[in-house]
């Protein structure tokens, strides 16, 4: 799939999230949160397909399977975590008195750590600061 046809692809998918997040909100409909979070979960399954083949085409090149693990486990670890995330805002949307705060936010802050350690290692490899 071409740059330009993920983004259309990215860009449809959170239109339709946006319109179902507008008519869940409306007061006169009843809807579950997570239907309204359908579109989002339907583009992680995309981003998982697509994780998955990209790592059975390097898995065919390389003679050890330790090492392309290690290469895709922040994709995987990354899809995960926002799919984690997702579910903690939907049970805590359909269930507000029963779940705190923290523990909705728990999958989004280890997702946000773990992203800003990603790119500082990525830099810092790139950029010469980790020698």
């Amino acid at each position: 799939m071409t740059l330009a046809h993920r983004a259309l692809f990215t860009w449809f998918i959170v239109l339709v999230f946006l319109i179902l997040l507008c008519l869940r909100l409306d007061p006169r409909t009843t809807w579950n949160w997570f239907v309204t979070f359908t579109p989002l979960w339907f583009f992680d399954v995309i981003i998982i397909i697509y994780v998955i083949i990209k790592f059975i085409r390097k898995w065919r090149n390389l003679t050890c399977l330790t090492d392309l693990l290690f290469l895709y486990k922040w994709n995987i670890a990354g899809v995960l975590l926002t799919i984690s995330s997702q579910v903690m805002i939907c049970l805590t949307l359909e269930y507000p008195q029963q779940i705190p705060i923290y523990v909705t936010i728990a999958p989004v802050i280890l997702l946000l750590s773990t992203a800003i350690f990603y790119v500082g290692s990525r830099l810092g490899k790139r950029e010469g600061w980790l020698q």
